[in-house]
């Protein structure tokens, strides 16, 4: 007879993720792929990995991590207008250590849940090197009304969801930096700029609004200049940005106003995972209702306008900003 015994990788899945794994369509982890029904509408599929000591520090405790893993990707599916379908699971460990597995796999089974985006499979692998999760999203949008980078119109108004630059905040309080100095009397500024930077906050009730209303929309994840920079060239258009209007958390703006830091590490700085879209000003209000409606707080920051330069963002004199850096780069 053949040995059925499991293997240490078939336990720890069995142990720590089949439990999450309720749809009917994941089979119970038992198969080697899944069935996720279209249901009539286009599929929409998006990935994103994070590495250790790249996306989250290696000190970071591990449901945090869980979280930022599948947010970052219903963030990218929100932005597309998508509404959250499931998700497949690549782990890349160097060890199955009980004490980060077991509050990782809860609080992505929590958030599977909570967002509506059940895990359907996936992988697991060891590793000499850090830690990598990575994972492939799929959202659900009717026929042909994915919202593309592509389609932004001079005179359309910009809109971001939610305040610019809190995560690159955090991160810097994290390692011990500049930040960390200048909030040390704020313990609950820096407790909320460390959070938006472990735990981003999907704006995924903003989706059926921006599948309505945008004519383009992407997230903000390698910062707001750059990101505006990609969606201007996908559109074949420029913008000009109204710097004091693009929206600030208190902690921010007050970090601002005493010189600890300068817009532009705001605004070239990652891991916002808020949208950024166009909207035609004809549709603007009614974005804005919806918007408020949904629960997300959105701004208008400027124009988009015909030419091909990068976007500009001048300040309150109306003097363009001269930036040395757009957005982070990997590379």
């Amino acid at each position: 007879m053949a040995d059925r015994r499991a293997s240490a990788e078939d336990s720890l899945i069995a142990r720590y993720f089949k439990p999450i794994a309720t749809d009917p369509g994941a089979f119970g982890l038992v198969d080697d792929a899944a069935i996720l029904k279209a249901l009539g509408q286009d599929l929409v599929v998006t990935t994103d990995a994070i590495v250790e000591g790249v996306h989250y520090l290696a000190n970071d405790p591990p449901d945090t991590i869980a979280r930022k893993a599948l947010r970052t990707n219903l963030s990218d599916l929100a932005a597309k207008g998508a509404t959250p379908a499931g998700f497949v699971l690549t782990l890349a460990l160097r060890s199955a250590d009980e004490s980060w597995l077991q509050p990782f796999a809860r609080s992505l089974g929590e958030d599977a849940k909570s967002f509506a985006c059940p895990l359907l499979g996936g992988d697991t692998v060891s590793t000499p090197g850090p830690v990598t999760i990575s994972i492939t999203a799929f959202g659900r949008v009717p026929e042909g009304k994915m919202v593309r980078r592509s389609g932004a119109k001079p005179g359309d108004r910009v809109v971001v969801s939610g305040t610019i630059g809190d995560a690159t905040l955090g991160l810097d309080i994290l390692k011990g930096g500049a930040i960390a100095k200048a909030l040390t009397g704020d313990p609950k500024g820096s407790e909320m700029l460390i959070a938006r930077y472990r735990v981003p906050q999907p704006r995924n009730a903003l989706a059926v609004a921006v599948r309505e209303h945008a004519s383009a929309a992407m997230d903000v994840s390698d910062g707001l200049a750059g990101d505006l920079a990609k969606l201007c060239a996908a559109s074949g258009v420029t913008a000009v940005i109204d710097t004091p209007s693009i929206p600030t958390s208190a902690a921010a703006a007050s970090l601002l106003s005493r010189g600890a830091v300068s817009i532009e590490a705001l605004i070239a700085g990652g891991d916002d995972y808020e949208i950024l879209c166009t909207v035609p000003e004809a549709r603007a209000e009614v974005f804005t209702e919806a918007a408020r409606q949904a629960g997300v707080a959105v701004t208008a920051i400027g124009t988009i306008m015909a030419g091909e330069r990068l976007p500009r963002f001048l300040d309150g004199a109306g003097k363009e900003l001269v930036l040395t850096r757009l957005s982070h780069s990997h590379f």
